[in-house]
């Protein structure tokens, strides 16, 4: 566990682009047009099946070739793109694209498409974390239950002030701990997937201007529930923070425009 982990004001470290060894994220004017361009992409202003030149793409977003390119090879390892020669940029079918990439989750949650994404994650999340809060009651080390501690407390302290970006911050370090604390580096690489959820449900004004006390309880019991070595206290916290978030999602998306 690096340093990071031990702080609860340290910040975590950033989603990758693709969770193996394919391109990462370009840095700078390259990451901005990845950003827009997929954005465009993935929430349907260039359609799947439209073919592009690198022509089209540097008039349209004002880069140059080079920049256009090295934001293509990282689609490209998404699936989101191809590019054959004498043919140009082909948009594949939404069915190719790597759905648990962080970035496509981030393209999909700024897109009109926003509740069915997290309706779908969540119930993706509701069958990893409570297995992974199980696993890591039962394989965490010392320093992984100190972290969850400290996580949980500091999402208590700038929960209760309302400091909602500082409470994303610990609460992505804490569920980031708990999916490597078990053990299973499966399980691990759904930190930045797990991430992106908490950063949308944030960003696009889906949480309470104080979060649920509720839920930060929950936080405390699963971080004790696996300095215990309670494997079934640790899944049951965790399941409720899991339907807690959906509920509330649902309710947001379900309420009357305005209310």
């Amino acid at each position: 566990m690096s340093s990071d982990a031990q702080s609860p004001d340290a910040r975590p470290e950033e989603p990758s682009a693709t969770s193996s060894s394919r391109p990462g994220p370009p840095l700078g004017k390259h990451a901005t047009l990845l950003d827009r361009l997929g954005a465009d992409l993935v929430g349907g202003s260039l359609p799947s099946g439209a073919v592009l030149s690198i022509e089209q793409l540097e008039r349209r977003y004002g880069v140059s070739r080079s920049i256009v390119r090295e934001a293509l090879k990282v689609l490209e390892s998404m699936g989101v793109t191809e590019s054959r020669r004498r043919v140009g940029v082909t948009v594949r079918p939404e069915a190719d694209w790597d759905a648990l990439n962080p970035l496509i989750v981030r393209w999909r949650l700024a897109g009109p498409g926003r509740a069915q994404e997290l309706q779908a994650l969540s119930e993706l999340r509701r069958g990893i974390e409570p297995v992974a809060a199980g696993l890591a009651a039962t394989r965490a080390d010392s320093e992984a239950q100190d972290a969850l501690a400290a996580a949980a407390a500091a999402m208590s302290t700038t929960g209760r002030r309302g400091d909602l970006e500082t409470y994303l911050r610990h609460d992505a370090l804490f569920h980031r701990t708990l999916l490597t604390a078990s053990g299973n580096p499966m399980l691990a690489r759904f930190g930045g997937l797990v991430e992106e959820v908490l950063a949308g449900r944030t960003h696009h004004h889906l949480m309470p201007d104080e979060p649920n006390p509720d839920a930060i309880r929950w936080h405390r019991e699963v971080a004790e529930a696996i300095a215990d070595r309670d494997a079934a206290a640790a899944e049951h916290a965790m399941r409720q923070i899991v339907d807690e978030a959906q509920g509330a999602m649902a309710d947001q998306f379900s309420a009357p425009e305005g209310s």
